[in-house]
């Protein structure tokens, strides 16, 4: 597909690079010649130099012969701007990166309005993760299919674990819950594990389950889930806000550490049952009186990760509360990994994870869509639920009997809300949704499961 990419910030990077990787035609617009000129000796796309939302611009690029123009300048109102002018010049699907807290109650209006194909707000995307952590604290990560009835929760084996040297294949024997183990991350590596493989203590397993059913594995297995009373934030940023806004109605008791003065007295307004406390967040004598020692959830939310992952670290020789990390570069991945930072949010993945969903979507429309994908580890495995259609290759057809790839599991089959864990002699029938977790990432449509 030929895309358009309106601004080279960090969403407009990243996606430029996951694009390519997928193999589309891609060209980028920015006003800044230095930063379009790095970016296109990086990676194998066009540059064009100049203000995305004019339509001059836009023809330069080819906009008429584009398929998607995503705008992810720093202007929300430049955004929407960029896709009102694409879709006049163009008439192709249309994404805007819309940020202030402002538009979030009208975004479907905005959306039908300007005929947008799809409008994301990556700090509300990246708070919902954090209100779902904060919910169910011996998670990792935790991603939603099926509207919100099937969970996929990473979490780290502890010591003296149940888990530790037991099989795949003896979980639901020896803890009589119906999970399905579906990734493993062991040191470096990604593993789609079969019945034989065996948990060991520091592994990062994921699970796929109903949320009633993971809340008893969990149980089951010995990992403690105690509910969060209390949580304090560093950073007074629009993730926080969307989180303190999120949690607003629930027992949890919010504390948030904010330098600028003026921001304090906004979110005092705007968050009345928060405690807002002006201060520096980096100051240890300032943590320690505000309780850093005896609150059970501790997010570091400010606008540098150098910060984000210091206060995180001091956090964890200080207490034992569950620790969520904000980074928005991922240059040194593997180092992140390797630190004790509990659950690390990157905004900006977030984004691209649901830009992509809605391409290879689009790429496909005649076929099984992708109608929800998420990145378990970063570039190296995926969880995709695709809409099945009428595929003679696959439905109908046991599912020990389909040549299915290497390191890919049917995890899952939502058959009008009725959710299975599939066997092998079970089918896929015309109308299912399915989950799919593999490490073949850029899967655009069910048959490509196949050999």
């Amino acid at each position: 597909m030929k895309i358009i990419i309106v601004g080279c910030g960090k969403v407009g990077t990243t996606l430029a690079e996951q694009l390519n990787n997928e193999h589309h035609d891609i060209t980028i617009i920015d006003k800044n010649t230095a930063v379009l000129s790095a970016i296109t000796e990086r990676i194998d796309v066009m540059g064009v130099v100049g203000n995305g939302a004019v339509y001059k611009v836009q023809m330069e690029a080819g906009i008429q012969e584009t398929d998607l123009l995503i705008a992810t300048t720093n202007s929300d109102e430049l955004n929407m701007l960029c896709c009102l002018i694409a879709k006049k010049a163009g008439n192709c699907h249309t994404i805007a990166r819309i940020r202030n807290p402002e538009y979030s109650s009208e975004t479907r209006y905005i959306r039908e309005e300007l005929g947008l194909s799809m409008a994301i707000n990556p700090e509300m995307a990246a708070a919902m993760e954090i209100s779902r952590l904060l919910r169910f604290p011996s998670a990792i990560k935790i991603d939603t299919f099926a509207k919100g009835r099937i969970e996929i929760l990473k979490f780290l084996v502890p010591d003296h674990s149940k888990l530790h040297a037991m099989k795949v294949r003896d979980v639901l024997d020896k803890l009589h819950c119906t999970v399905l183990i579906c990734a493993v991350e062991r040191g470096e590596d990604v593993i789609i594990p079969s019945g034989d493989f065996e948990m060991q203590a520091g592994d990062k397993i994921s699970i796929i389950a109903p949320p009633a059913e993971s809340t008893e594995f969990f149980k089951q297995a010995g990992i403690i889930n105690n509910t969060i009373k209390t949580a304090m934030f560093v950073g007074g940023g629009k993730i926080t806000y969307y989180v303190a806004k999120l949690l607003e109605n629930t027992k949890i008791q919010i504390k948030i550490i904010e330098q600028n003065g003026e921001r304090c007295n906004e979110l005092s307004e705007l968050l009345p049952k928060a405690m807002i406390i002006h201060g520096d967040g980096s100051d240890q004598e300032l943590l320690l009186q505000e309780g850093v020692r005896q609150t059970e959830a501790f997010a570091s939310l400010t606008g540098f990760d150098e910060e984000n992952i210091m206060l995180s670290l001091y956090a964890a020789s200080q207490s034992k509360a569950k620790l969520i990390t904000k980074v928005n570069k991922i240059a040194f991945e593997n180092v992140i990994n390797s630190m004790n930072l509990g659950s690390v949010i990157y905004p900006k993945l977030i984004t691209s994870d649901s830009i992509l969903q809605y391409v290879r979507a689009m790429q496909n429309s005649m076929g099984s869509n992708v109608e929800t994908l998420y990145k378990i580890v970063a570039n190296r495995a995926e969880a995709l639920e695709f809409r099945v259609m009428n595929d003679p290759a696959i439905v109908g057809v046991p599912l020990e009997k389909l040549r299915l790839k290497d390191n890919l599991l049917v995890a899952c089959i939502n058959r009008n809300g009725r959710i299975r864990s599939p066997r092998g002699k079970d089918v896929i029938e015309t109308g299912d949704r399915v989950i799919i977790v593999t490490t073949n990432t850029g899967l655009n449509d069910l048959k490509d499961i196949l050999k």
